[in-house]
């Protein structure tokens, strides 16, 4: 079965379709980024409109990759190869969320094919079923770590999730972006900025100097804000070195992810972790994990970096997976969509 996924939550356009929820055969992605660098932030107007100028090239893009790579003669028989389409309605911008379900539905009509609602967040941790996904076992719990969403949940199989926990604040992404501009090293996405400069670090301290927030909590939820106000306080007292404070500051974030998830893994006994989101990027969470999992005795999933962020492949994927059609009328952008919708 192939799929056409659209993606359209945030400052990512794209477009990629996929075969049986593994195997990607095209995938377009157009960003924003550099727009929003020069005000220091996503302003929702630009990236509405960004959506509406590249989405349609971006389709035709993708239309034509794959025409090539199959080896068609026009784009009406690679449109007619094409099973279903799949489209991000939420959680996300509300403008972007609209450009996105109104081409996906347009098209939809227009080539007379079932179009599959999708949960972004959903979507993930279905960039861990790309290749060969045959190892996952049920039940399984997954991580879903990103700069609007960190969330704790017992996958019992496809579109059977269970909720453990979540944030009671700030995500992490979103802690790290904050620090990132306290520090004064980005003004935009400086999470990634901000581990850089930790690695600089060239005398890191023995000595815990930052919270490691609800650790002594009989819980799945975790709490970033306290740590964001902490570091304020610590840059606040005497001269600091940036780097060995972004350290710091990584390694207590991570410490919080890596301990409460492997809570759930040995509460639960699981033989699966999956993870997913732009955080499961960050190299030192990616080494935290993978000690963690071998010692507990567990499969750790984790996709490639270029799939952390967002695109439309792994929506493809949650889409083939799930595959939960609906009617066109009942298909809507869904800002406000947690973790558990559309399950």
């Amino acid at each position: 079965m192939k799929i056409l996924a659209i993606e359209s939550s945030c400052d990512e356009t794209a477009c990629a379709i996929v075969e049986d929820g593994t195997k990607e055969l095209v995938s377009v992605v157009a960003s924003s980024k550099d727009f929003h660098e020069k005000t220091g932030g996503v302003v929702p107007e630009v990236a509405s409109r960004k959506q509406l100028e590249f989405i349609f090239p971006v389709l035709e893009r993708t239309i034509e990759d794959y025409c090539e790579k199959i080896g068609c003669s026009d784009k009406e028989e690679a449109v007619a190869s094409i099973d279903a389409l799949a489209v991000t309605v939420g959680p996300g911008l509300v403008g972007s969320l609209v450009v996105g379900v109104t081409a996906a539905k347009t098209l939809s009509m227009a080539w007379k094919k079932p179009l599959i609602p999708v949960n972004h967040l959903v979507g993930h941790i279905y960039a861990n079923f790309l290749g060969d996904p045959s190892e996952i076992t049920f039940p399984a719990v997954c991580l879903l770590v990103s700069g609007g969403h960190t969330d704790l949940v017992l996958m019992k199989g496809h579109g059977d999730l269970a909720y453990l926990g979540g944030t009671v604040d700030d995500a992490a992404g979103e802690c790290f972006d904050k620090v990132a501009r306290m520090m004064g090293i980005s003004r935009y996405l400086g999470g990634a900025v901000l581990s850089k400069r930790a690695l600089e670090c060239k005398n890191p301290g023995a000595a815990k100097l930052l919270p490691r927030p609800m650790l002594d909590q009989d819980n799945y939820d975790f709490s970033f804000s306290g740590l964001k106000t902490a570091v304020k306080r610590y840059l606040e007292g005497a001269p600091r070195d940036i780097s060995c404070t972004a350290r710091e500051f990584e390694e207590a974030v991570v410490d919080v992810l890596t301990v409460k998830t492997i809570k759930a893994v040995n509460h639960f006994g699981v033989k699966s972790l999956l993870v997913g989101g732009g955080v499961s990027a960050n190299t030192r969470l990616r080494e935290s994990l993978k000690n963690a999992t071998e010692a507990a005795g567990v499969k750790l999933f984790i996709p490639e970096p270029r799939l952390c962020t967002d695109n439309a492949v792994y929506i493809a994927s949650a889409a083939y997976f799930n595959n939960v059609t609906k009617d066109l009328s009942e298909i809507r952008a869904e800002p406000s969509l947690n973790i558990m919708g559309l399950t």
